[in-house]
């Protein structure tokens, strides 16, 4: 095992509860709008908080610094039809964040537990912190027999995963396809929209295309997933039901299996022997849309970058009162 899948494998183990930002609860009525690294943890939170602009209340702005230019102009437009903002991002201009959360593929968990203990929903919070403790328990790498998340991994290896999931769950193929690539540096194709036309129809030009294709029905089945599960096992190696953990529902049960997910996919690219670790590229992709100064290099792009955790907490997380201390961004510039 490298030292990042192991750093990233320990900071899942530790995942629950770490949790450290603000828990004062915002006035409602809440909107919610998810841009560059909090796109995904918006996507999930909508079973609390509707992704919407507010016209009064307040208005939830998740972000990064390379998309800045989206977030401010949602900030604004929400500003102008009188919500008041409440910006959360992984780091930027210190006039411009009112929450810094922790960068890197974890970045959603921490977005996500900030939108549900501002909207009143600590309650949800915490059954979401105890889901992901209890999948810590079955997942952690010294759990060799039994593992369902290395279980999953290995059913996935060397086949192209199709993901699937109900209507009222489609954050889910969203969030899996991100962290089977992120982390685990594999194409997965999600199936949006009604289901039986591409599943009838997907294969039959090419029916060699159905080979090493395994299909994850995530979350609870409707109908139409059931009969789209028995038509897909005609036409593809597998198809695997993967559960809300221990039952869960609502926003508890969407981001256990996000961070499930994480699980998988960690596993995943130790089975390939690849780094779970963000790619050097992707950081300075990132670092090129957030205006930082790359010179007149192309390939710096691919310049070294291979924390997993590139944004510290800041020191004002402490209380009700949201913020940073400017040096903390200063101090995890100089770790980089």
């Amino acid at each position: 095992m490298t030292a990042q899948a192991s750093t990233l494998l320990t900071l899942l183990e530790t995942l629950s509860g770490s949790y450290a930002g603000p828990t004062k609860i915002e006035s409602g009525p809440y909107g919610l709008v998810g841009t560059g690294e909090g796109t995904l943890a918006a996507h999930l939170a909508q079973t609390l908080v509707p992704g919407v602009l507010a016209r009064s209340g307040t208005q939830f702005v998740l972000g990064s610094p390379d998309a800045r230019s989206a977030a401010t102009d949602y900030a604004d437009l929400a500003e102008v039809a009188g919500a008041s903002v409440r910006h959360a991002s992984t780091g930027g201009a210190p006039g411009e964040i009112d929450v810094l959360v922790p960068g890197g593929p974890l970045a959603t968990y921490h977005f996500a537990q900030y939108l549900a203990y501002a909207s009143g929903h600590a309650d949800e919070a915490q059954a979401a912190d105890a889901l992901i403790a209890s999948l810590a328990a079955r997942c952690a790498p010294h759990i060799e027999e039994g593992n369902p998340a290395r279980d999953l991994a290995w059913s996935l290896w060397g086949r192209q995963p199709l993901l699937l999931a109900a209507p009222d769950a489609e954050a889910l193929p969203h969030a899996w396809q991100q962290l089977l690539a992120r982390v685990g540096k594999t194409l997965a194709i999600p199936l949006l929209g009604d289901p039986l036309p591409l599943t009838t129809g997907a294969f039959e030009a090419l029916h060699e295309k159905g080979d090493a294709k395994v299909a994850l029905v995530l979350g609870d089945l409707d109908d139409p997933l059931r009969l789209t599960s028995e038509i897909l096992t005609t036409r593809i190696d597998e198809v695997i039901h993967v559960e809300y953990p221990d039952g869960a529902q609502g926003y508890a049960g969407q981001l256990g299996l996000w961070c499930f997910g994480v699980w998988v996919a960690a596993y995943l690219a130790e089975r390939y022997g690849t780094s779970p670790a963000d790619l050097a590229v992707l950081a300075r992709a990132q670092a090129v849309l957030a205006g930082e100064d790359t010179g007149d290099d192309e390939t710096r792009l691919s310049a070294p970058r291979d924390d997993l955790r590139r944004t510290a907490l800041g020191a004002g997380w402490e209380g009700d009162e949201p913020g940073f201390d400017v040096d903390d961004l200063d101090d995890a510039d100089d770790e980089d």
